[in-house]
Formats: C-alpha cells, structure tokens, sequence
C-alpha cells in the first residue's frame, strides 16, 4: 500500500480479481472446456439428456487429466458408470418378477 493510498481500494482491487476467478471457476471453468467450447461437458450431458450417473461419469471422463489426477478422475467415472449399470440390473429384475 503505497502513501496516500486507502486501505480499502487494496481489498476492492483484491475482491474484483477473486471475483473474476470464481466467475470462471464456477460458470465455464477451463478444466470443463470453458464457455466458447462447443463440446463443454454441461452441454453434452444436457444435449443427450443423460441424468445424474451417466453425465457424471461423462463430466469425469471429459475432465480427466485436467483437474485431478486422470486416474482418480477415471476412478470416478467408473464408479458412477458401475452405480447406472446396478441401477439398470435392479430395474431389470423387478421388471422379470411383475411380468
């Protein structure tokens, strides 16, 4: 803070650029493909009308490499993939007892 300076103006520069930050992690952040991205992760999952498990396991395979570590992300992915896949095989049983 230089002579003359208002403690303030300091906080309000700091707080516009965390605000520029946080706007890019939380609305488009680069590790998705980022806003101009035609193939953003957000935009798939709601192009293809995946659902909860299905567009998660798109959105961790999609980042992979990019955030976390890519073989925590694929971890992921396959774990939500696994839970859709119990999902559907429950749903199936139920279907063989009614019929």
């Amino acid at each position: 803070m230089g002579p003359g300076s208002a403690p303030w103006s300091i906080d309000k520069e700091k707080k516009e650029k965390n605000k520029e930050k946080k706007v890019e992690l939380v609305y488009h952040p680069a590790h998705y493909g980022g806003g101009d991205y035609p193939y953003e992760a957000i935009k798939v999952i709601e192009a293809w009308d995946l659902g909860f498990c299905l567009g998660n396991t798109v959105k961790y395979i999609a980042r992979a490499g990019k955030k976390d570590e890519t073989l925590q992300e694929l971890e992921k992915a396959l774990w939500y993939l696994q839970r859709e896949i119990q999902k559907l095989k429950s749903y199936a049983k139920k279907d063989t007892k009614t019929s």
